[in-house]
């Protein structure tokens, strides 16, 4: 797929790796001669050098004929700009990155509609989504929502009664309705089967409704209450999301942050009942002692540096804090953050691509079984997509054990109306169901390429 990708930032720059990695035809547009340089450099892909929001430029990196353009400068006007530009020069689907919260909150819908946008992407507002998520269910290291209410949970067995416990006894132990549905153990990834047995340090990744994952985490032993005290390091417009979602939850936010201007702007945006703002400098240990550090059950480090925000992080960590999550982007520092104990960190960039990823795989499959979801999970050493199913699925009504799936693939859920079900070998997909698959090694962009080339060809 021809995909257009104006601003190579942070943001940029990941959609482009990821998308890259996707095997698609990728064009870059900076008005920074220095960034393009650097993404020649790296990637095998064509750039030009200008304006996201000019009609030669974008003429020039083939808009015209492109299936996707994705604005993403710092801009929020340029991009909304150079999206309605692209739109009008023939671009098929356009995103547009709009992080004001002004713009957000207040007729976002308009402006998509208006200027002929195919999305929105926020990722201020999606990396406070997911802090949220992880702290109000601690006892996860990453917490991945579906339809249907089901959760895909990773969480890492220490102490824990599991250990030494095959899956299979795990589920007679256990009448909590899950699925364990991967391992990494020493950086490998385990698909297991009903023989795995668990040990010390495993990460595992299991899905199941949030109340069962609950119950099956308080059995285990590793279930932690909801933060109720939390407190933020560095005002930033995800603090600003993150903050306004704990105080509409009752839950009590002390945000630091160094600079006194930022500290006035922040106080006057983000008005919530229970809710502090104090002029300090974070990184100074006395000053989270002032603060109350050893008191509070959640501490999130959001600053604009992933080397501060993993060091105070530790630094909480030592200091016993229940949970503690880290923004990092860098993606060799998120590997360094969680070799050095940090149990939850939160890249945007990685979230953002993660959208985009989705998007451009929905876009290539407008006929058969639609993405609906898109995470990668276990240092992204696996995928798990939703998938709806209409009547063109070729495995429908066959029973999963007869199923032909192909290797490292494993069914890790089926979403049948409102009823969230954990398959056995047994189970049927029908038509209307929602599928959600784990996949390693496999880029999957249709429901049907979860069937092996025997079963694709039985079926036909």
């Amino acid at each position: 797929m021809k995909i257009v990708i104006a601003g190579c930032g942070k943001v940029g720059t990941a959609i482009i790796a990821r998308l890259v990695e996707e095997g698609h035809d990728v064009v870059a547009v900076d008005s920074s001669p220095s960034a393009i340089e650097e993404i020649i450099n790296v990637y095998d892909i064509m750039c030009v050098c200008g304006n996201a929001a000019d009609d030669d430029i974008l003429a020039e990196a083939g808009v015209p004929g492109c299936q996707l353009f994705v604005a993403a400068t710092s801009q929020d006007e340029t991009n909304m700009l150079s999206c309605f530009i692209a739109g009008r020069m023939g671009a098929a689907h356009t995103v547009a990155r709009i992080r004001n919260p002004e713009y957000n909150d207040k007729g976002l819908d308009f402006l998509c509609q208006n200027l002929g946008l195919s999305m929105a992407i926020n990722p201020d507002r999606v990396s406070a989504e997911e802090l949220y998520n992880l702290l109000k269910f601690p006892s996860a290291a990453n917490i991945e929502h579906f339809s249907g209410n089901f959760d895909l949970i990773e969480t890492t067995l220490d102490s824990s009664p599991a250990i030494g416990v095959s899956l299979a006894e795990l589920r007679r132990r256990y009448d909590a309705k899950f699925l364990i549905c991967a391992v990494q153990r020493n950086g490998n990834l385990f698909i297991p089967t009903g023989n795995f047995v668990l040990s010390e340090g495993d990460r595992v990744a299991l899905t199941a409704a949030p109340g069962e994952a609950q119950k099956l985490l308080r059995k285990l032993g590793i279930f932690r209450k909801s933060s109720r005290n939390v407190m933020i390091l560095g005002a930033s417009r995800t603090a600003f999301y993150l903050s306004k979602m704990l105080t509409a939850a009752g839950i009590s936010v002390k945000v630091i942050e160094i600079d006194r201007r930022r500290c006035e702007e922040f106080s006057a945006e983000a008005v919530g009942n229970g809710m502090f703002v104090i002029n300090g400098d974070g990184a100074r240990q006395e000053v989270l002692e002032e603060e109350g550090l050893t008191s509070t059950d959640g501490f999130v480090a959001i600053t604009g540096s992933d080397e501060q925000n993993i060091l105070i992080s530790i630094y909480a960590s030592t200091r016993h804090v229940p949970k503690v999550i880290a923004k990092v982007n860098r993606p060799e520092l998120a590997a360094l953050a969680e070799k050095l104990g940090l149990g939850s960190v939160v890249s945007p960039m990685r979230i953002v691509a993660n959208q985009l990823s989705r998007y451009a795989r929905a876009l290539q499959n407008t006929e058969g079984s639609n993405i609906e979801t898109l995470y990668r999970i276990m240092d992204d050493k696996a995928e798990v997509l939703e998938f709806s199913v209409n009547g063109d699925f070729r495995g429908a009504g066959i029973e999963l054990k007869d199923l032909g799936l192909r290797q490292n693939i494993l069914i890790a859920g089926i979403v049948r109306g409102r009823k969230a079900i954990i398959p056995s070998g047994s189970e049927t997909i029908q038509p209307g169901d929602r599928v959600i698959v784990l996949s390693a090694g496999h880029r999957l962009g249709d429901l049907n390429d979860i069937l092996s080339g025997e079963e694709s060809a039985a079926q036909s």
